[in-house]
């Protein structure tokens, strides 16, 4: 079994909004390229976080995968002040309630906040957030899950939730 690596939960959150989906299609929603993506599928079969059998992922192994082990996995911390698109409580996905004072971005010269720097869990990530806004916001709350405080990390497990299963509910009545 190969490791994760950090593009690999940009792929399984892909699948998770369009479940099914052809590895031509998950290379133009991530912006990662085809055989990264045909790789990273390969890897999340073997983590088990995506059926051996489909091209589906295991939304409650992803979950679990998310709420408890991706911090540890693939843990970030905050960097100098740079431009970006906002991230993690920054994004705005969390609701109300989270102050965007101390924004965190993902460094891209598209973006338009100013903010501690945070590298993305892949590089085109930024792009996400206007070619993908679905994919954007579910890797804003991973952020939230990898660098935020208790209040945003718990918040940020809620939301996914909701958001992952409530698909699987939407697919299922398809």
């Amino acid at each position: 079994m190969l490791p994760l690596k950090p593009q690999d939960v940009a792929v399984a959150l892909q699948l998770a909004l369009t479940p099914g989906c052809t590895y031509a299609a998950l290379s133009e929603a991530t912006g990662i390229s085809q055989g990264e993506v045909h790789n990273a599928v390969r890897r999340l079969r073997g983590a088990r976080l995506v059926r051996a059998d489909a091209t589906q992922v295991t939304r409650s192994a992803l979950l679990e995968f998310l709420g408890a082990g991706v911090s540890y996995a693939f843990p970030a911390e905050a960097g100098p002040e740079a431009r970006g698109v906002p991230t993690s409580h920054a994004a705005g996905v969390l609701g109300n309630g989270f102050s965007t004072a101390d924004p965190l971005v993902w460094p891209s010269v598209d973006g338009g906040v100013r903010g501690a720097s945070v590298n993305p869990l892949y590089a085109s990530a930024a792009a996400t957030a206007t070619q993908n806004p679905a994919l954007y916001e579910l890797l804003a709350l991973v952020d939230a899950i990898r660098l935020g405080r208790t209040r945003e990390r718990t918040r940020a497990k809620h939301v996914l939730r909701e958001r992952l299963l409530g698909l699987a509910e939407a697919s299922a009545g398809e």
